[in-house]
């Protein structure tokens, strides 16, 4: 069905793939009508190639930004002094936005020719359409929170066996040891952070992850779309305790934008997902604030956190069920006569994916590769 949707006239042209070569016609010659020819194998292995490429860029840029951004913050430390925490706070929070969202995304849209693409087939509202079966989608975020932190105890038990075996050493322990974000110390700074990490993150995020970058690799099969999609989004978080889990999430992401065919759902239960965490980050910088003297404050936190847990088993216990049906599901695959194995190969031996790949380990090493080679 979509090889056969691939030759009509009507087809979207994949963001970032390279225009078709003209050929002239001969002179004199009558014109004759034009026939859109189907591509080749060659031409959309090239194509691939191209888009390949492309994620490569934009994810090097965006590593790139964090790790100029991370440099400038530790620059901006000395003229900080004279500000409050909230300023101070507000500052990094603007820094972060430009640097991990704004410059990275802009170069990406620029890439994949994003206005373009998305002008020729239905704009932003098709991007964000809504399903007809929106509360039946949202029901899917239990059966998603529950992957998510059973792949966070998977990494925390191969974690202790790692240290065990390992004899504990610091090198391993730092980039081992699980990357949380500090909570802010007053509470102009707890919402700006809560801000962050429900409206700012999800909405980046989606566009870019499950916008952008799956638009691009979706001619080419939607299955190798959500898995690339999605491990780019695991990188994108930038610490090794953090990939697997993000890249479960991007994973269930990913089905949901194949199933829904918009990121409306996705951008929404990327946002609960993070609420959660914020809600929690809240009490517990509020129960800081009080130094952990208001009683009913450390009372809504210990219940905060219990029902959590409750969430997590129930989660898991959902998403065991769901297991039988997952394995029947199939999406479609746009590029049969080449396989998944060849697909990942392919953009894995990316030079540029290569560069990116050097970027985010060091990122996802504490920086263990940067400080090796400036010592």
């Amino acid at each position: 069905m979509e090889n056969e949707e691939l030759n009509t006239p009507q087809q979207p042209t994949t963001p970032g793939a390279p225009d078709e070569p003209h050929t002239p016609t001969t002179p004199g010659a009558p014109d004759e009508p034009h026939t859109p020819t189907p591509p080749t194998q060659q031409s959309k292995l090239r194509a691939y190639k191209a888009v390949c490429a492309k994620l490569g860029v934009v994810m090097t840029v965006f590593f790139a930004c964090r790790l100029l951004g991370g440099l400038m913050a530790s620059w901006m430390g000395g003229f900080t002094g004279g500000m409050n925490h909230t300023e101070a706070y507000a500052l990094n929070v603007l820094l972060s936005i430009f640097m991990s969202y704004l410059i990275p995304m802009s170069v990406a849209v620029i890439v994949f020719r994003s206005f373009k693409y998305y002008g020729e087939n239905g704009g932003l509202a098709a991007l964000y359409k809504k399903p007809r079966r929106i509360a039946r989608a949202l029901g899917t975020f239990p059966a998603m929170y529950g992957l998510g932190y059973g792949t966070v105890i998977l990494t925390l038990i191969a974690s202790y066996f790692i240290l065990r075996a390992t004899g504990g050493q610091h090198i391993i322990q730092d980039i081992l040891r699980p990357n949380a974000i500090e909570p802010p110390g007053d509470i102009a700074s707890v919402l700006m952070m809560m801000f962050l990490l429900v409206v700012i993150a999800p909405v980046f995020e989606e566009f870019w992850v499950r916008g952008i970058m799956y638009d691009a690799l979706k001619p080419y099969g939607c299955g190798m779309a959500i898995i690339i999609s999605s491990v780019l989004f695991g990188l994108m978080h930038g610490s090794l305790d953090k990939l697997f889990f993000t890249t479960a999430l991007g994973f269930a992401l990913g089905y949901v934008r194949y199933a829904t065919g918009s990121i409306f759902i996705c951008t929404i239960l990327h946002a609960i997902f993070n609420s959660v965490s914020a809600m929690l980050l809240f009490l517990l910088s509020m129960a800081e604030i009080t130094h952990y003297d208001n009683k009913l404050l450390n009372t809504m936190l210990y219940i905060y956190v219990f029902a959590v847990l409750i969430l997590v088993v129930i989660g898991l216990v959902v998403f065991i069920r769901k297991i039988p049906v997952i394995r029947k599901y199939r999406v479609e695959n746009g590029w049969d006569e080449v396989g998944a194995g060849k697909k990942t190969a392919l953009f894995f031996v990316s030079i540029p994916v290569i560069i990116m790949m050097i970027f985010a380990a060091n990122e996802h090493l504490q920086g263990l590769l940067l400080r090796l080679v400036i010592r």
